[in-house]
Formats: C-alpha cells, sequence, structure tokens
C-alpha cells in the first residue's frame, strides 16, 4: 500500500471512531438539562438523580470524545499539509472559533456543573448544564462550517495557489451546512435516545429502580420520536438539496449509471463498477424522481453523463467515486432509521396503552437497539465523504493532491497502527466504564421497590 491509501485509512478509521463519540455527546447533553430543568420545575428528587445518573455516563463520552477528537486536527498537519496549505486560511478559522469559543464555554461549565451542586443555586446550576448543552452544539455547528466548505465551497478566491477567505458570513450562510447541522444534531438526539431507553430497557427488564427508569424511558421515549421524525424529514430535504449541489455523489448512491426521466430507486442492486452497470436490481419506478422532485417524473442525472460534465469542467480524468460503498452505506443508514421509527412509535403505542413494563421482547428489542443509531451514523458519514471522492474541497483540490509529500509511507503506516491499537484499548475502556456504570444504576437506592435483587449479568444479555 502507497502513503496515499494508508493515510486515509488512518483518516478514516480515526474520524469514524471519534465520530462514534459525538452523536451520543449532542443529544444527552440536552437531555441531562431537560432532567434538571424538571428537577428544579418540580422538585421531584428523582429528576435530580436521573440527571446525576445520565449525566455520569454523558462525561465518560464526552472525556472519550475530546481523546481521539485531537488527532483528527493532528492528522491535518501530519498526513494532509498539501491541503493544510490549500485551505488552511479557511478551515483553520472556523476551527479556531469553535476551540476558542465553543470548547471554552463546554470545559468551563462541566467543570461548574460536576463541582457546583452543592455549592449553586437550582437555577444556576440548571444553567451550566444547558450552556454546556448549547456549547457542545455550538461546537459541531463550526465544525459542519469547516466541513461543509470542502462539501460546497464559497467564499473563497484562489490566489498563488491557495483558496484564500472573501467574506466569512458565506461559510456560515453556506447551504450545505444548513442542512447537515440539523441532520447531525436531531442524529445525535436519536442516538442519545435509544441509549436512554436501551439502558432503561435493561434494567425494566429486571425491575430495579422501577420508577427511575421508567420515568427515564419515556422521556428519551417522546426525545426520541420527535428526533427520528424530524432527522427523517430533514433527510429527505438534505437528499434534494444534494441532487443539485453534488448530483455525482446522489447519483452513486442510487448506482444510476444512465440519466432517466422518471427515475426509479433501486433498493438492491449488483454493481459492477468495471463496466458502470447493474447486472441485477430491484427498483421502484419512479420513485427516485418523486423523492428528488416531490413528483413522479423529471430528470435525475447519471454516473456517466455528470462524469461526461466534469470532463468538459475540470479535464480529463475518472470523477466517479467508489460506487459500492456509496450506495451500500446509504441503504444501511436508511433501512437502520426505518428501524429506529418502527421500534420508536411501537413503543410510543405500548407506553399510551400501558403494556410497556410488559413487553419483555420488545424491552430486549430496545437493549439491542442501542448500536442501531451508530451504524446510522456511520453509514451517513461514509456516504457523505466517500461519496465526494476524488475530491477533498469539491471541484477545487483532488486527494491525491492534499498529502504530506514530506512524510514517508513507513512513517504513516507507523501512526496508522499506533492510532488503531491506542483506539482499540480506549474501544475497550469505553465501554467497560459505561457497561459498568449503565448496570449500576443510580447511586442511592432510594427510588423503587426492588432495590438490591437485581443480578449481575452482562448488559447485553
Amino acid at each position: 500500500m502507497d502513503q496515499l491509501l494508508l493515510a486515509r485509512w488512518q483518516f478514516g478509521i480515526t474520524t469514524v471512531y471519534h465520530f462514534l463519540f459525538v452523536p451520543l455527546t449532542l443529544g444527552l447533553s440536552i437531555l441531562v438539562a431537560i432532567m434538571e430543568t424538571i428537577y428544579v420545575r418540580t422538585g421531584n428528587e428523582t429528576y435530580q438523580k436521573m440527571a446525576k445518573f445520565w449525566g455520569k455516563l454523558f462525561l465518560i463520552n464526552f472525556a472519550m470524545g475530546v481523546v481521539t477528537g485531537i488527532v483528527q486536527e493532528f492528522q491535518f498537519g501530519m498526513n494532509w499539509s498539501g491541503y493544510s496549505r490549500f485551505v488552511g486560511d479557511i478551515f483553520g478559522a472556523p476551527l479556531a472559533v469553535e476551540a476558542l469559543a465553543a470548547f471554552f464555554i463546554e470545559s468551563t461549565f462541566i467543570g461548574l456543573w460536576i463541582f457546583g451542586w452543592d455549592k449553586l443555586s437550582k437555577t444556576v446550576h440548571a444553567a451550566t448544564i444547558w450552556l454546556v448543552a448549547f456549547a457542545t452544539n455550538l461546537s459541531a455547528f463550526w465544525i459542519l462550517v469547516a466541513n461543509s466548505f470542502m462539501q460546497a465551497p464559497v467564499g473563497y478566491v484562489l490566489r498563488n495557489g491557495r483558496a484564500e477567505m472573501t467574506e466569512f458570513f458565506a461559510l456560515l450562510s453556506n447551504r450545505h451546512v444548513w442542512y447537515q447541522f440539523p441532520h447531525t444534531v436531531l442524529s445525535g438526539f436519536t442516538t442519545a435516545a435509544f441509549f436512554v431507553m436501551g439502558i432503561s430497557a435493561y434494567h425494566l427488564m429486571r425491575k430495579n429502580y422501577s420508577d427511575f427508569f421508567r420515568r427515564s424511558f419515556r422521556l428519551g421515549l417522546i426525545f426520541g420520536v420527535a428526533s427520528i421524525l424530524l432527522v427523517s424529514a430533514v433527510g429527505h430535504f438534505q437528499g434534494q438539496y444534494l441532487t443539485q449541489a453534488q448530483p455525482m455523489k446522489m447519483a452513486a448512491a442510487e448506482a444510476l449509471w444512465e440519466s432517466a426521466d422518471p427515475a426509479p430507486l433501486a433498493v438492491l442492486a449488483i454493481i459492477d463498477e468495471q463496466n458502470q452497470t447493474n447486472s441485477a436490481e430491484i427498483q421502484l419506478p419512479g420513485l427516485l424522481s418523486f423523492l428528488t422532485y416531490n413528483k413522479f417524473s423529471g430528470e435525475v442525472k447519471g454516473i456517466k453523463e455528470i462524469q461526461a460534465e466534469y470532463e468538459t469542467e475540470y479535464g480529463p480524468g475518472n470523477y466517479i467515486p467508489p460506487v459500492v460503498p456509496v450506495f451500500w452505506s446509504f441503504r444501511i443508514m436508511v433501512l437502520a432509521g426505518v428501524l429506529m421509527a418502527i421500534l420508536a412509535l411501537y413503543g410510543l403505542y405500548l407506553q399510551q396503552t400501558g403494556q410497556l413494563e410488559n413487553k419483555q421482547g420488545f424491552l430486549k428489542a430496545m437493549l439491542w437497539a442501542i448500536p442501531l443509531p451508530y451504524i446510522a451514523n456511520t453509514g451517513g458519514w461514509l456516504m457523505a465523504e466517500i461519496g465526494r471522492q476524488p475530491w477533498i474541497v469539491q471541484g477545487l483540490q483532488r486527494v491525491e493532491e492534499a498529502i504530506s509529500p514530506a512524510v514517508s509511507t513507513g512513517a504513516v503506516l507507523t501512526s496508522l497502527l499506533g492510532f488503531t491499537l491506542l483506539y482499540g484499548v480506549l474501544a475497550v475502556a469505553d465501554v467497560y466504564l459505561l457497561s459498568k456504570y449503565a448496570k449500576q444504576g443510580p447511586e442511592e437506592k432510594i427510588l423503587d421497590d426492588r432495590v438490591g435483587t437485581s443480578k449481575e449479568v452482562s448488559l447485553w444479555t
């Protein structure tokens, strides 16, 4: 393997791993803030216990996210100096604001929240966790401002072989941000909702702290139903936008080789990338046109036509991303989302009819559903980033132009092995800590009827 391929593997591994922590941090911070707010408004101490219990899991996840996130910025300088030189003037600005404003607020008020339980008034203490939640989601906004420039460059001029910023506000008003940010944040809310429901289901099955986890499940369920419906709606509009802004990415996501009107939606396909065709597929006629234009007609450009247009615009070359991973990552994301929607809506029905705690099979399914949002998030990220290939900055810089020329293949391989090993150890530590404290339940046994009767079993049994 050459230096470029190793660098891409390293960035992919470390970024996917880091992105396992981000969505839960985004959503769980909001849920903990809601729990504490209910406590302040009602005086019900169960909600205070809930804020502390779920807050502890939030802190573990937050700490792991910070540790793994540091490596991302380190890689830009080490493996991708060509990229850093080309867009450093633009890419650095939102990252600097994220570090100086969002992360500073987040870190400061996390400290106040941890140590301020007995020192601040209830209202002020609740305000600290809301500021943490605000800053956490603000941090995501600035990261996505930077990423959106890679997907849809705006507010720049090319000068002396570099992209230089001409209008900072253009970065903020980039349409790509305003589709990607709500989709990402709502995905995080969904992740947190299924995390809370899954762990609550584990305890409800064993009738541990029943009132505590009954309230937690209900709150996660309401949060989850709202989030997954909203993220689905935003995802639909985002897809329509991407069909116009990044048509090659969406054509690859549908394995649509030839332009079509009306365009069918390929449910499944056996893709032959070498011969640029699908050797077998199951299609729904007109559905892709409907998803694109809200009507069952309208042309959707195919990969071959877009490739010809790009050759005219950018010169000879291959502008087709790897179609197989883009196609399947998109379907994995959608399938995981559909499963979550079914579970959440069925859970809402059981909750409304008072059958929830009698449905052991459903509670067990909710425990096993905890990975579903992680699968959806990873699938969505892979589709977004692989679908942009061969560009690292859409239409401006190709990936092979972004690599660091002075870093040897051996150095990249060494750091790749080192990071992969380190992240493996961190993954074991993270699962151990989250499982330990999730199984432990709230510390003070004031809450329910079966305290002390839980069995020492695996979280997954």
